[in-house]
C-alpha cells in the first residue's frame, strides 16, 4: 500500500485509554499537548479508575483535555466506547498511556487516510530501555513487523499495533467490546471493503514489561482475548465472504496459535519413532538439545541475553503461553477486565 499525500487535514480524536495511572497519566497528557497537529481534540478513557487518574485529567480541562469515564469496569474496550461516543473526530487515534507518540506522528497517521481503501493504520513498536535509550529491534520484533509490511502492501493487516494505532470513525461504529481493538478493527475494515495498513514511518515507543512472569501472564491475557475474538467472529475465517483476508487470518492467527500442539505431536512421534534411528534419532536429539537450552535459561537468568539461549527461551515461553490461554479458553476463561502492564 502506498501512502497518499496532500488533502486537507481532518478532524482528529485522540483517545488515551487508562486504568488508575496516576503515575503516569500527567506525563502522557503532557505528551499529547506537544502533539504537532492542528486540528486535534483529546480524550482520556478511564476504565473505572479508583485513583487519582480521573482527578489528573480534569486538571487538563482548560486545556482542551476531556474525561470519559466508565462508571463499570468492563474492559478497556467498553471505556474507549465511552469515548468513541462522545469523539468529534473523523479520525479516531488509540495510544496507550505507557506509550510516547513523537510530536509529528499525529500529521503522519493521518496522511495514510488520503486513500479512500485505507480504513485504519497501526504504528510500529520501539522499545526504550531503563535508561530511556531506544533498544535495537530484536528478531521477533523484525519478523512481526515484516510480516505486518507484507500483509499491509497484500489483503490489508489482521491486527494492528493495539498501543497506537489509527481508524477512521465510520470503522468504530460496531465496536466489540469482548474482541480485542486492534483485532476488531482490522477486522470491521474488512466488512467495510477497506484495509488496515501499517505506518512504517510512525513509531511508537514504550518500555518493555520488566517482569518475565507479567510478560508471560500479558501473553497469555493476549491470547485468550485473540481466541474469544475469533470465536465471536468465525465469518472471518471463510475466503468466501472475506477473500485472501481469511487466508491471512487463518495463517497468521489460527496457524500460530496451533505451533505448541504441532510440537508437542512432534516430540511424542520423535519418542515413538527413535527405536529406527537414523533421521528419528537425529530429530530427537535435537528437540532434547534445544529444551536443554530453554531450561539453561530459565534456571540461569543472566544466560537469557546469550542468543542461542534468547531465541530457544523466548520460543518456548510463547507457545506455553498459546497452550496455557488456549487450555483456559476451553475451560470457559474470558478475559475483558484490563490491567495495565507496569513498565
Amino acid at each position: 500500500m502506498v501512502r497518499a499525500e496532500g488533502s486537507a487535514a481532518r478532524k482528529v480524536s485522540l483517545i488515551i485509554t487508562a486504568h488508575n495511572e496516576r503515575d503516569r497519566i500527567r506525563e502522557k497528557i503532557e505528551n499529547s499537548l506537544e502533539l504537532d497537529y492542528p486540528d486535534m481534540e483529546i480524550i482520556v478513557a478511564s476504565d473505572c479508575s479508583t485513583d487519582e487518574t480521573d482527578d489528573i485529567v480534569r486538571e487538563y480541562a482548560d486545556k482542551g483535555v476531556r474525561l470519559a469515564r466508565a462508571d463499570e469496569r468492563k474492559g478497556k474496550e467498553y471505556a474507549q466506547l465511552q469515548a468513541i461516543t462522545i469523539a468529534a473526530g473523523e479520525i479516531i487515534v488509540f495510544s496507550d498511556v505507557a506509550t510516547k507518540i513523537p510530536a509529528d506522528a499525529i500529521k503522519k497517521l493521518e496522511s495514510y487516510f488520503a486513500d479512500e481503501r485505507v480504513g485504519a493504520v497501526s504504528s510500529e513498536d520501539r522499545f526504550i530501555t531503563n535508561d530511556d535509550q531506544v533498544a535495537g529491534e530484536g528478531a521477533y520484533v523484525k519478523y512481526e513487523m515484516w510480516l505486518r509490511r507484507l500483509e499491509s502492501e497484500r489483503f490489508g493487516l489482521v491486527g494492528l499495533s493495539g498501543s497506537f494505532f489509527a481508524a477512521r470513525k465510520k470503522v468504530c461504529e460496531e465496536w466489540d467490546i469482548y474482541s480485542p481493538s486492534d483485532f476488531n478493527t482490522a477486522l470491521n475494515c474488512a466488512k467495510k471493503d477497506l484495509v488496515a495498513v501499517t505506518a512504517p514511518d510512525v513509531l511508537g515507543f514504550y518500555k518493555d514489561v520488566a517482569d518475565p512472569q507479567k510478560e508471560y501472564q500479558r501473553k497469555v491475557r493476549t491470547i485468550i482475548r485473540g481466541i474469544t475474538a475469533l470465536s465471536r467472529h468465525p465469518q472471518v475465517l471463510s475466503p468466501v465472504q472475506f477473500g485472501w483476508f481469511a487466508v491471512q487470518v487463518l495463517s497468521h492467527k489460527v496457524m500460530r496459535w496451533a505451533v505448541p500442539w504441532f510440537l508437542a505431536a512432534l516430540l511424542v512421534f520423535s519418542l515413538l519413532l527413535n527405536y529406527q534411528g537414523g533421521v528419528y534419532s537425529l530429530v530427537l536429539l535435537g528437540q532434547i538439545a534445544f529444551y536443554l537450552l530453554v531450561l539453561i535459561g530459565h534456571f540461569k537468568p543472566d544466560l537469557r541475553e546469550k542468543v542461542y539461549v534468547k531465541i530457544p527461551y523466548f520460543f518456548v515461553q510463547v507457545n506455553l503461553a498459546i497452550a496455557k490461554a488456549t487450555i483456559d479458553f476451553f475451560k470457559g476463561t474470558r478475559m475483558t477486565v484490563w490491567t495495565p502492564s507496569k513498565r
